[in-house]
């Protein structure tokens, strides 16, 4: 899905927490799911202009779980681990940022290139 407005954020959050209810997870799991996704729309509307977040299913043998990928063409990242050190934040504001969503969900990844733009992948597996 597009990630261009605040409006965004918002149906994006809802569809992932829906995802997530839809595989079994519990309210608390998807209300988890919900704010990494809010996070990292966020990121895409206040640093990239826009982006795009796409949300799938996961199937492990006997474990399910959700993905969420975060992607957009802005100015990148020129620190990751800077950006995903506890207690940062470019924005001044007090989201969780990058270091909450990667503790909110079970895997993250994250691939940038300054002036190409980044890439966050998370899951969350089904408890």
């Amino acid at each position: 899905m597009p990630v261009h407005r605040e409006i965004d954020i918002v149906a994006a959050r809802r569809e992932g927490r829906a995802l997530a209810s839809l595989l079994g997870f519990s309210s608390t799991e998807a209300t988890l799911v919900a704010t990494a996704i809010s996070e990292l729309a966020r990121n895409i509307v206040l640093y990239a202009k826009q982006g795009e977040i796409v949300l799938g299913l996961l199937n492990d043998g006997n474990r399910r779980g959700v993905v969420v990928v975060a992607r957009d063409e802005g100015p990148g990242i020129p620190d990751i681990p800077w950006a995903v050190a506890d207690g940062r934040s470019t924005s001044g504001g007090l989201g969780l940022g990058l270091p909450g969503v990667r503790r909110l969900m079970d895997e993250f990844h994250i691939a940038s290139e300054v002036g190409k733009g980044t890439t966050v992948v998370v899951k969350k597996w089904k408890r």
